[in-house]
């Protein structure tokens, strides 16, 4: 008897392969593994956005638009972009 764990694991990562194979398959593959490598991106971008604007820059002396929370929305976008770019270069080497 498989436990419930094992059962709920399996139904979110679903059968290794399509049962029949067509060319939706692999567009669907491919999606599945694009949403598998942006999700520590998202996991790290908006609660980064939403606890910097929303609670410490507001209380703070830098409130408002000014240079500093720019800056700091810069270097949040830098980080997303370079996070990008890394995933990237990293599934270009890997293909053959």
């Amino acid at each position: 008897m498989k436990s419930l764990v094992s059962r709920f694991l399996f139904a979110l990562r679903g059968p290794s392969a399509c049962p029949v194979p067509t060319a939706d398959c692999a567009s669907r593959q491919r999606r599945r593994r694009l949403v598998r490598l942006s999700l520590p991106l998202v996991f790290f971008a908006v609660p980064t956005v939403v606890i910097a604007y929303g609670v410490v820059i507001p209380r703070s002396c830098i409130a408002g638009v000014n240079a500093l929370s720019v800056g700091f929305a810069t270097t949040v976008l830098g980080a997303c972009l370079t996070y990008v770019a890394g995933i990237r270069a990293a599934l270009k080497a890997d293909s053959p």
